[in-house]
């Protein structure tokens, strides 16, 4: 990312490519094993650089677990939405959705609740609750668009499946994870349903 002689500064897109190479680096390594110095020098900026870009590692961290939230809640929402309007349907696109990333090659689980792990109080902390009220969010509504007796109830059935799955896909490399989870997702909305 150094900038060529003559080229002219762009700070949007400097800070861009700060956070694209401190998510790949921070998600494969995690939040603590990569200092500020290694950071800049894979970026190609300064130290000054960054920090006045994010104002010290801890905001770094910050915005790239804020835009990795952003990102993964679109992902998801689209592959309910393109799934057509049946909540089953919905359900499947999901976890078929997340299997697909559980086969990606550099999958790690999910970054947000990663870093939450590393880091239990504070902003993390904070920002993985947020995420997954994101993912909640979501699945109540096809919780009640299915005609649940209790939305929130079998949406928090569903999430628990959803992070239980990546974190089985993650720690126990174990094929099918996804599939596995949605047939029982699937259980849960019919009994739920009555369907």
């Amino acid at each position: 990312m150094p900038v060529e002689k003559g080229a002219t500064l762009d700070p949007a897109r400097t800070r861009e490519g700060i956070l694209q190479l401190a998510t790949e680096v921070l998600y494969e390594r995690g939040l603590d094993r990569v200092g500020v110095a290694e950071l800049c020098e894979r970026a190609g900026v300064s130290k000054e650089t960054l920090y006045r870009h994010f104002g010290s590692k801890d905001g770094l961290v910050r915005a790239m677990l804020e835009a990795r939230s952003d990102r993964v809640s679109a992902w998801l929402r689209a592959a309910v939405a393109a799934a057509g309007p049946d909540p089953a349907t919905q359900v499947a696109a999901a976890f078929d959705a997340l299997g697909r990333w559980y086969a990606e090659p550099g999958f790690r689980g999910c970054a947000i609740v990663n870093a939450s792990v590393q880091r239990h109080d504070g902003h993390a902390r904070e920002l993985a609750a947020r995420h997954l009220d994101r993912h909640l969010e979501l699945l109540s509504g096809i919780a009640a668009r299915a005609g649940a007796a209790d939305p929130p109830a079998l949406a928090r059935q569903l999430l628990m499946l959803v992070e239980g799955a990546t974190v089985v896909a993650d720690h126990h490399g174990v094929p099918g994870a996804a599939e596995q989870a949605r047939e029982a997702a699937l259980a849960l909305l019919r009994a739920a349903t009555g369907r």
